[in-house]
């Protein structure tokens, strides 16, 4: 504990809100895991919006992120966030009774507001690098990052565990279960210590919003977090659902998930020196590359070893484009102009990730798994050559 009192904020402030993105990222690899078979299991009919609770997810994340940044604005970030957690445990419940009165409707709100606690939480690593010094900026965004390795070891393992907490109420206890750490995550937010908004981030200010997006840098910024991320979330939610159809046992699809999840944050322990080694173009190429190779190995078998290694290097590709992305985006703003930047930023993201997401079991069930693979490779493709671009730009420019 006198360790703890001895570091400085900038540290404390980015192992606390690590500590948050364990539980709350632990919680949406429970999601991730359950809800699509949840969606399953309550429809009787139309099996194709088995994925809808995970787009509502999705939805609910798009729909809280600029009303999210605006709170936080007016009342700061440790508020903000702690009210985000409410939403989280609400979420929790309402799932949980959807489920015990078999309701599909009610649990695909309970996702709902799952994801708007997930929309505050995407605001921890911009929290952090805000909070930051210039150097430390891109290794505070991974280091948060990192609390998703706990989730990656957790989250399946919960599931498993909870699926059949109460014997007579399958799944139940699994979305009780994350109403408990969305309160723990509302405990532990209560230590963060960032300044609260000035005078001028309050008010807003700045440039015009247009002005802000029209920047090359911001656009291939969002890009790279919007593909990333879209391309992530439509195989993973798929993939669930494909290996069932493959014969595959929930607990296959579990290891899939976790190691799926390794690959999105074990990274983070380095990805931040490697933007500061390489640049941070260079790292965002190279996680796009990954991201066609595993479309490729998807496409190769439906083996568990295909599911394995090709979602692990998802998770992988995802972790160096987004974290690029993110750390690329904090270039593009003054402080004034920080809340309707973060908002646009992740706006745009999850609106593509709520697409993406619904799309997926429609394409997987109406066209086959290959198709939800080849999906992802054209969009691909263009942020690869965008990142390249705006790398041989800034080459350019540099002698300059």
């Amino acid at each position: 504990m006198n360790w703890f009192a001895r570091v400085s904020d900038e540290k404390r402030n980015v192992f606390l809100l690590a500590a948050c993105t364990a539980l709350l990222m632990t919680g949406s690899t429970l999601m991730m895991l359950l809800s699509s078979i949840v969606g399953d299991w309550l429809l009787v009919e139309d099996k194709a919006l088995a994925t809808l609770p995970v787009t509502a997810m999705v939805v609910g994340t798009l729909a809280t992120t600029i009303p999210a940044s605006l709170w936080m604005r007016r009342v700061g970030r440790r508020f903000g966030f702690m009210t985000g957690a409410g939403f989280g445990v609400i979420g929790g419940l309402v799932a949980a009774l959807a489920i015990y009165w078999k309701l599909f409707p009610l649990f695909c709100l309970g996702t709902f507001l799952m994801g708007s606690y997930n929309a505050f939480g995407q605001y921890y690593r911009f929290a952090a690098a805000d909070a930051s010094s210039g150097p430390f900026k891109g290794r505070a965004v991974s280091y948060v990052l990192t609390g998703g390795v706990v989730a990656a070891v957790c989250g399946p393992e919960v599931a498993k565990f909870t699926r059949d907490l109460f014997s007579d109420l399958l799944y139940v206890g699994s979305y009780l279960t994350l109403s408990v750490l969305a309160a723990v995550a509302m405990l532990t937010l209560s230590f963060i210590n960032i300044p609260p908004p000035s005078a001028a981030e309050r008010t807003g200010g700045g440039r015009p919003l247009l002005a802000i997006a029209r920047q090359p840098v911001f656009v291939v910024a969002v890009l790279s977090s919007l593909v990333s991320y879209t391309a992530m979330s439509t195989v993973m939610t798929a993939t669930p659902l494909a290996m069932g159809l493959c014969a595959l046992p929930l607990e296959d699809a579990a290891f899939v998930i976790q190691w799926h999840a390794l690959g999105m944050f074990a990274p983070g322990f380095v990805t931040g020196h490697l933007i500061r080694r390489f640049g941070v173009l260079s790292v965002m190429i190279a996680g796009g590359v990954l991201l066609v190779l595993a479309s490729l190995i998807n496409l190769h078998g439906i083996t568990l070893t295909h599911f394995w290694i090709a979602l692990f290097l998802f998770g992988v590709g995802w972790n160096f484009m987004f974290v690029g992305g993110t750390t690329l985006v904090t270039e593009t703003y003054a402080p004034a102009e920080r809340a309707k930047t973060q908002a646009l930023n992740d706006f745009l993201v999850f609106g593509s990730v709520a697409a993406g997401s619904f799309l997926s079991g429609n394409l997987l069930y109406f066209f086959g798994w290959g198709s939800v693979n080849y999906s992802v490779l054209p969009i691909l493709t263009v942020t690869i050559a965008a990142s390249a671009w705006l790398a041989l730009r800034r080459r350019a420019a540099a002698p300059a």
